[in-house]
């Protein structure tokens, strides 16, 4: 009986990514999975169909060959019979899946990856839980960076212990449940599923006599000062990593990080828009219509002067070059955008009314108000006045 072709049976075209048929892969698995069909031999002939499928073509070498020869790339005196091949005796279904399902279904089964405790010099248990702290600068601390000191209350590794969890003069003892593996296996039907050792929670060792100041755990709640650097430029949202700040790990594991969250407050007089910056400045009536110069700050504390053409209306932005926000991670600056504002004079005296009525009158001679001359006109077109 000739076998179906393994790219029709999972659904996918030939030039199909490793993700693509990942997806296909575990849809179809979970459909025809034996526990959702009971003794239905037809849905695990399916299984066993897909499963020998994706198993081929998830493997870049398999999958060439495949490509290339079809099934006789796995057939025993195949293109895989030799020495150098894909092994003599077809499809290991055994020996296959067993890797299959682990990296689809580890963590829904209750795994926790392929991680072994105990092996490869790595630190038994959990990896420690990463952190957040919020923390609010001013504006002119993200122009010029700055060193800021924070308290942070987590779990740090136990001194009386050394994070091993036992007790002065005893040690952890490997799991008799897993042999120090941190995993056992259970038999699924069919097939072998490995989880998590419900005795040492993966850890491979179990405590007999736990050390009094952690409870065994390894850990103990502590507050502690860190350094933060701020580099010149951030924005609100930037986030910095302070790597192994998090909390410590479960006896002895690798700690977790410390993710610092930054929030950039507002500013008396500059309003920030990525790296440039605006500010406005109110100039008088008279510099408006006359011109004149005016002093603007600048965010390093030094000061710009501004041109202000005769004529000038609010509204008119001047622009200047690199006198806004430092960029991250460069030398650059952004731009500074000086908006002005003709302030109208108030609690006028008698004296400053009287001329200011000899100007009007001037004014009216000489059509020194095109603007809203011109909108008055309009609005007598439109009302047919």
């Amino acid at each position: 009986m000739s076998k179906s072709d393994y790219y029709e049976l999972l659904g996918a075209s030939r030039d199909a990514s490793a993700d693509d048929l990942k997806k296909l892969y575990r849809k179809l698995a979970m459909k025809y999975h034996p526990d959702k069909n009971p003794g239905d031999k037809e849905s695990e002939h399916k299984f066993k169909e897909i499963s020998e499928a994706y198993d081929v073509l998830r493997d870049e070498q398999k999958r060439a060959a495949y490509d290339r020869y079809g099934h006789a790339a796995f057939e025993q005196g195949g293109m895989g019979g030799g020495a150098g091949g894909f092994g003599g005796g077809g499809f290991d279904f055994a020996g296959g899946f067993g890797d299959i399902f682990e990296e689809m279904f580890g963590e829904i089964l209750g795994g926790g990856g392929r991680r072994r405790a105990g092996g490869g010099g790595e630190p038994a248990g959990q990896r420690g839980a990463d952190l957040r702290y919020d923390m609010t600068i001013t504006l002119d601390e993200a122009f010029k960076g700055c060193e800021k000191t924070i308290k942070v209350a987590s779990l740090v590794s136990c001194e009386t212990c050394k994070g091993s969890g036992a007790a002065a003069g005893s040690s952890p003892t490997t799991c008799s449940t897993c042999d120090g593996h941190g995993r056992v296996r259970m038999q699924q039907g069919f097939f072998t599923i490995e989880r998590t050792c419900p005795t040492c929670q993966g850890a491979g060792r179990v405590i007999k006599d736990p050390c009094k100041s952690c409870m065994g755990s390894g850990r103990v709640r502590k507050e502690r000062t860190l350094a933060v650097t701020i580099p010149a430029g951030v924005e609100s949202g930037t986030r910095i990593r302070l790597s192994g700040e998090g909390e410590a790990g479960a006896r002895g594991a690798h700690a977790g990080d410390l993710y610092v969250i930054l929030s950039v407050g507002g500013h008396p007089l500059f309003q920030r828009d990525g790296a440039n910056l605006h500010i406005r400045v109110p100039i008088p009536m008279t510099m408006a219509a006359l011109g004149g110069k005016v002093a603007v700050p600048v965010i390093d504390g030094s000061t710009a002067e501004v041109e202000v053409k005769a004529g000038t209306q609010t509204g008119h932005q001047v622009r200047l070059r690199s006198k806004g926000m430092s960029v991250l991670r460069s030398t650059a600056r952004g731009d500074l955008y000086v908006d002005l504002m003709v302030e109208t004079p108030s609690h006028l005296s008698k004296r400053q009314k009287e001329l200011l009525e000899e100007f009007a009158i001037e004014s009216e001679k000489n059509k020194t108000h095109p603007e809203s001359e011109s909108f008055f006109a309009k609005v007598k077109d439109m009302l047919g006045v």
